[in-house]
């Protein structure tokens, strides 16, 4: 979900996984107390905040992590942080990794095929 920045569809994790939505979802819930689809727009939100963070506009923003429109972003941003986009911006508590976020996130291009392990995952 991460590497997807957000956008990878609730039906296409649950192929991933082997599970139907419908377990996916009770599954997800119970681990992490919020829906797939939820956590997909924290991440995208995530990864928009720190492109305006790191001085975007808030238009290009909106377009690259896949908001159909810069409104739709503007209701995340109200959603999540409490703030416009360009509150968001400049908002003291998001500063960005200079490592991290040095060039093109890795994201951007082809979805990865996750392939989940581990004892939450049985």
């Amino acid at each position: 979900m991460s590497a997807s920045g957000g956008r990878l569809r609730v039906d296409r994790l649950a192929d991933a996984v082997g599970w139907s939505r419908r377990r996916l979802l009770s599954r997800f819930r119970s681990q992490l107390g919020i829906t797939p689809k939820r956590a997909a727009q924290l991440v995208r939100f995530d990864y928009a905040a720190h492109r305006l963070a790191a001085g975007q506009s808030a238009a290009v923003v909106a377009a690259e992590c896949g908001y159909a429109d810069q409104p739709h972003l503007q209701s995340d941003a109200a959603a999540f942080a409490g703030l416009t986009p360009s509150g968001v911006a400049t908002a003291p508590w998001l500063q960005v990794d200079p490592i991290t976020w040095s060039q093109e996130p890795a994201y951007w291009g082809s979805f990865p095929n996750p392939t989940p392990s581990g004892p939450d995952w049985a």
